[in-house]
Formats: structure tokens, C-alpha cells, sequence
């Protein structure tokens, strides 16, 4: 015991010297989260549209007048369709809107046809536009429904889209800094030509695989309670409607799944060029099967099979059903088990690949 907790210190002293290290993490953990769920919006924010009116009528300026900031631009008039397509093409508009010279006539008749132009390499912004300027349209008509339509949002009721672009963002950097992390403190040895000292250590080398590897997910569990704390609930305002114990279980049983993938990576990796190429080349898979950025139900039949096998998947739909959902703690029995097995199936590989090297 006295030689594990040796170790261990001796690991933490030494991130802690390493300045650019702590740079990184502490980064990673505030200020990349920070802009991922400020710096991205799903919903128009400042779009640029244009126009022409070929009618020079009353209903197409009240159609334009609903486009205002902060979700569009003033829109900027065109004389003709091609400078329009070319102001597009030159992305300088994103929306353009084309009124025929009979628009407002066969408006009057029920008969108007509205021409769009989207720029849809934005597709995102582009689909979500769409749909809010068929909205201002439709105040337009006198639709006669018989159906009265009510929404309930559920579980984010003001579509608070940076709550879950900073938690899924959070989610991400996580794995990538506790694999990138567990890999660095065995390569780093052999950059430095220190590793045939480390095996010469009076000391059993499971002993300094755990304590090197513990040392990497204190730092990571320090890193998540300064993000949830700092960030998530100052910043964000992210709620917790579940057991904040049960979210540090759930994520202090994840990262012994990442810390598995970062030993088997130090166990390959000979620099830290390699240690970030192979990071990277790894855990994407991981993250695209996750389902934080395309829901599972979305994804080919082939790929939703194999997204089982991604610790990652569990760890987001637990924390999701706790900070969202309410969910009790004993509802997310499955979600414990699976990164149990996950886990300790990945970390026990890890352990057995770099312990080779001893």
C-alpha cells in the first residue's frame, strides 16, 4: 500500500509540474464547453435574406416584416433573380425569397406560390429556417382546422439547445481526455528513456499500472466536478433532476472504460504524436455510435447493433435520464451494468496489453 500511494502521488505531483498539461485539461473541461454550447445554434440567429419583388405589393412586405432580428437580418432588396443567385453563390445571402409579378393576384385566389432559395451547405440552419418562414407564411392563410394541435415539450420545455450542446460536448472531451491522458503518463517514460528505470522500481508492476492509471482518473473525476459545477450549473444553468451521486458512480465507472482504451493505446504508442493520432482514430468510432450526435434510432440497423458495444452510449442515456428526465436511480440499473461489464472488460484488456511491457 505504502508503494501504490507512492505512485500515485509521485503521478499527481507530476501533472501538476506539467504545466501545459493542467493548461489543457483545465481548457478541455471549461472553455470547449463553454463554446460549444454558446458558439453553435441550431435555431436562425442572424441569417442574411434577400428579395425580389417583381410585384412591389402590400403582402410581400408584410411577409418580409416578420423577419427581424435576432433571427434574420434586414433583408436587402435585388433588382433581378441572377443577382440574387449570384449574391447566394458568393454566400452573401443565405435565404433568398422570389415574388413572381402575379404573387399578391393569385394570392387573393388562394393559387400564390412563394419561390425559396436556402444555400443548404449550411443544412442544419437551412432546414430549421425553412421551417420557421413556412411558419410566417401560414399566419397568412385562413386555415380552417378541426383538429386543435397542442404541444408539450417535455423534459426542456424553453428548447434550451445549449443545455444539451455543452452536456454532449462535456460527454465527448471526457473520453477523449481520460484516454488521452492514461496513455500519456506510460509514454512519457519511454520519451523521456525513463521506462527501463520505472522496471528496475522495487516495486510489483501491477501495483504501478493501477497507480499510474488512478492517478489519470482522479484528475478526470477533479475535472468533472470543476465542469459540472463551474459550467454545466453556473454557466448553463443545466439542471439536475436526478442523484448528482449517481451521476459521479456513473461517470467515475466510465472512465475506468476509457482508461482500458488509454492503456491499450500507451501500450502501442511509442511519442505522444502517436498517442493523439491513435486517441483520435479510436474513440471516434466510439463517439459517432454514441448517439451524441445522431440518434440511435436514426442510424442503419447494422450501426444501432453495434453502438451496444460503445461505452459512451450507456454513460450519455444515463446522464440524460438524470439530469432530464427524473429518472430514479433504480431505473438506471441497466445502464450501471452495462458500463460495469464495459468496463471492466475494457480495463482489465489495458492492463493485461501494457502489463506486457514489464
Amino acid at each position: 500500500m505504502r508503494a501504490f500511494l507512492a505512485v500515485l502521488l509521485k503521478e499527481l505531483i507530476m501533472f501538476f509540474r506539467s504545466w501545459g498539461l493542467v493548461a489543457v485539461v483545465l481548457y478541455s473541461f471549461t472553455v470547449d464547453v463553454y463554446i460549444a454550447g454558446k458558439g453553435f445554434e441550431v435555431k436562425p440567429r442572424n441569417v442574411s435574406v434577400g428579395y425580389v419583388d417583381y410585384t412591389d405589393g402590400v403582402i410581400p412586405k408584410k411577409i418580409l416584416s416578420h423577419l427581424h432580428p435576432p433571427e434574420f437580418q434586414e433583408p436587402i432588396r435585388f433588382n433581378s433573380q441572377e443577382e440574387l443567385n449570384k449574391a447566394i453563390y458568393n454566400r452573401e445571402i443565405i435565404v433568398g425569397l422570389v415574388f413572381d409579378p402575379d404573387f399578391e393576384k393569385n394570392y387573393f385566389k388562394g393559387e400564390a406560390k412563394l419561390n425559396l432559395l436556402l444555400d443548404a451547405t449550411a443544412a442544419a440552419q437551412s432546414y430549421v429556417t425553412l421551417s420557421y418562414i413556412q411558419n410566417i407564411v401560414l399566419r397568412f392563410n385562413d386555415l380552417n382546422f378541426h383538429v386543435e394541435l397542442k404541444t408539450h415539450k417535455l423534459f426542456n420545455q424553453n428548447s434550451d439547445t445549449p443545455k444539451f450542446l455543452a452536456l454532449a460536448e462535456f460527454l465527448s472531451i471526457l473520453t477523449l481526455i481520460t484516454v488521452i491522458l492514461s496513455s500519456v503518463v506510460f509514454v512519457k517514460e519511454k520519451e523521456s528513456g525513463t521506462w527501463d528505470i520505472m522496471l528496475l522500481m522495487p516495486v510489483d508492476s501491477k501495483i504501478i499500472i493501477l497507480a499510474k492509471s488512478l492517478s489519470q482518473i482522479i484528475i478526470v473525476m477533479v475535472g468533472t466536478i470543476i465542469c459540472t459545477g463551474i459550467v454545466l450549473f453556473g454557466v448553463f444553468d443545466l439542471p439536475m433532476n436526478g442523484s448528482f451521486l449517481a451521476f459521479v458512480l456513473l461517470t467515475l465507472m466510465y472512465t475506468f472504460s476509457a482508461t482500458g482504451i488509454g492503456l491499450f493505446v500507451a501500450s502501442v504508442a511509442q511519442s505522444l504524436v502517436q498517442v493523439a493520432q491513435l486517441s483520435v482514430i479510436i474513440m471516434m468510432p466510439i463517439i459517432f455510435l454514441s448517439g451524441s450526435w445522431t440518434p440511435i434510432y436514426s442510424m442503419h440497423p447494422v450501426l444501432q447493433k453495434l453502438s451496444l458495444l460503445s461505452p459512451l452510449r450507456y454513460y450519455i442515456e444515463g446522464c440524460e435520464s438524470l439530469f432530464f428526465r427524473r429518472t430514479p436511480v433504480l431505473d438506471l440499473w441497466l445502464y450501471f451494468v452495462a458500463l460495469f461489464i464495459l468496463g471492466s472488460a475494457l480495463y482489465l484488456f489495458g492492463f493485461r496489453k501494457i502489463g506486457k511491457l514489464f
